[in-house]
């Protein structure tokens, strides 16, 4: 799902997006509506996607969306169905168009909405230390207990008995059941998504959830980033270390453990029942199987099997690892 806490500003005549992507428009599909803004595994009919890359093309084949945001040499991989906007520069194309739909979701600025949790429905219900700030549209579930000075901003979920440590921010973020999230997070602002346009930065819009489901834990000092287009997801029972880093639109699977400073780039997907070492750097867009091992230290730049165990720089089979490094 889409992040239900950006308001949508669709419809959008499709000439409009034309028009400010400098296409010619087409005097067929001009008129029509465009209702929304999707990856390519969630768009529906009506609605406009983007495919940027043949890594993603099994999921080009099989879009319901009318409209894509592609180019000359992947537009051969959509469906009859769904019509080819051609750009020179996908990305920015779809930054650019997500912009129109969602402008509200460009900038990460202080939540002003939030009032002390004394003055709330919550001051009867949580356990609360000095100091906690709640903000509009959140809702707390039973027996919760939140920290000193932690902030829940506006547009938050959280289910029953829960904690939140001290001196955490929390905002567009869905947490289940049994979620422990300790001191000094900052989980749900926008992820590290611009380009470089004219001298200047033009941020990427993310209008993406973070998704924590039950029973998990998140150490001290980590770092969650809403997605972009998808969801970042935590899934259950996963434990996270401190100081540890998940970029936007990651998806980790349930019974995972990662260990401290580890940092996992943009979309990459982890599976089920893998252990991540210390220090792990994981590259964007890369598959982890289940039930994979990485070694600390690591780095990953490519797609690593199921049952696989890893380690080094580029990680490689551990048994290849150690016998060069003997």
């Amino acid at each position: 799902m889409n992040n239900p806490f950006f308001k949508n500003y669709g419809p959008i005549k499709a000439l409009e997006v034309y028009k400010i992507l400098n296409l010619k428009p087409n005097k067929v599909i001009s008129s029509q509506n465009i209702t929304d803004i999707k990856d390519l595994a969630h768009s529906k009919k009506s609605e406009i996607t983007f495919f940027h890359s043949n890594k993603y093309k099994d999921l080009a084949n099989k879009t319901k969306a009318s409209f894509c945001i592609t180019n000359s040499n992947l537009k051969k991989e959509l469906p009859r169905s769904t019509f080819a906007l051609e750009v020179d520069n996908v990305l920015l194309s779809t930054s650019i168009i997500t912009s129109m739909f969602y402008p509200d979701s460009i900038n990460d600025y202080f939540d002003n909405t939030v009032v002390n949790i004394s003055e709330t429905k919550f001051k009867n219900s949580v356990n609360f230390g000095q100091n906690v700030l709640i903000g509009e549209n959140v809702s707390i579930g039973s027996n919760c207990k939140i920290g000193h000075n932690t902030i829940v901003e506006k547009n938050v979920s959280i289910g029953n008995n829960c904690f939140i440590g001290s001196n955490s921010i929390i905002r567009n973020t869905i947490v289940a059941n049994q979620v422990k999230i300790l001191d000094n997070c900052v989980i749900g602002k926008h992820g590290f998504g611009f380009f470089p346009l004219n001298k200047n930065n033009l941020r990427y819009p993310h209008i993406g959830l973070v998704i924590i489901e039950d029973n998990c834990e998140i150490g001290c000092g980590a770092t969650i980033d809403r997605g972009s287009m998808s969801n970042t997801l935590i899934g259950k029972n996963t434990f996270l270390d401190n100081q540890i880093h998940i970029a936007h639109n990651v998806k980790i699977g349930s019974n995972s453990i990662i260990a401290g400073q580890v940092g996992i780039a943009g979309s990459s997907v982890i599976g089920n029942n893998v252990k991540i070492g210390g220090q792990v750097g994981i590259s964007g867009h890369i598959k982890i199987g289940n039930n994979v091992e990485i070694g600390g230290g690591s780095g990953v730049i490519k797609n690593v099997p199921d049952n696989t165990k890893v380690m080094g720089y580029p990680a490689k089979n551990l048994r290849t690892f150690l016998k060069q490094n003997k």
